[in-house]
């Protein structure tokens, strides 16, 4: 069963122009999909740092929190964990025509902090999640991972992958 996403009633805070609030935020994130893997948190929810400015006619929004990610190495499919910053802003004019001052997120003055979240953890993942920084990756002949292999005793007396062959022999 899914949990309800982590809601902020912005309304409810009662800023006037000028004003800004700072709340501790219980935010629920459900993982990540990456190429296919999912990437779960360690733990949920995260406890989230909102801070909530509000202008003439906007509200000014940042979302600060740190989590770790578990998952598959993206080279050789061992565990691999990532710990995430997250430092995500977003601004919110209501009746406004142009997308930039429209969050996503917020409806009607309600914040969906989750969200907000999952979205941004996909924004900070670096291009690659390893098992470690040096991660040899898998032997494209025979699958073994390469990361505890000796590079002497790991040897293939054939050439290249064998699902490859029919087009090396387009080229001989």
């Amino acid at each position: 069963m899914a949990q309800q996403p982590s809601r902020v009633d912005l309304a409810r805070l009662s800023l006037s122009y000028g004003e800004a609030a700072s709340l501790d935020v219980p935010v629920r994130i459900e993982g990540v999909t990456l190429g296919g893997q999912d990437y779960l948190p360690r733990s949920s929810p995260v406890e989230a740092r909102l801070d909530v400015s509000r202008t003439s006619s906007a509200y000014a929004l940042r979302l600060r929190f740190s989590i770790v990610l578990e998952g598959p190495c993206q080279r050789c499919l061992e565990p691999a964990e990532l710990a995430v910053e997250v430092d995500a802003r977003e601004v919110d004019q209501a009746g406004a025509t142009d997308e930039e001052l429209q969050s996503p997120y917020v409806e009607a003055e309600e914040l969906d902090a989750s969200g907000w979240a999952h979205d941004a953890i996909a924004l900070a993942l670096p291009t690659r999640i390893l098992c470690r920084e040096e991660c040899a990756g898998l032997c494209t002949v025979c699958g073994e991972s390469l990361n505890d292999a000796d590079p002497e005793e790991h040897r293939h007396s054939s050439g290249g992958d064998p699902r490859w062959a029919k087009l090396r022999e387009l080229s001989e």
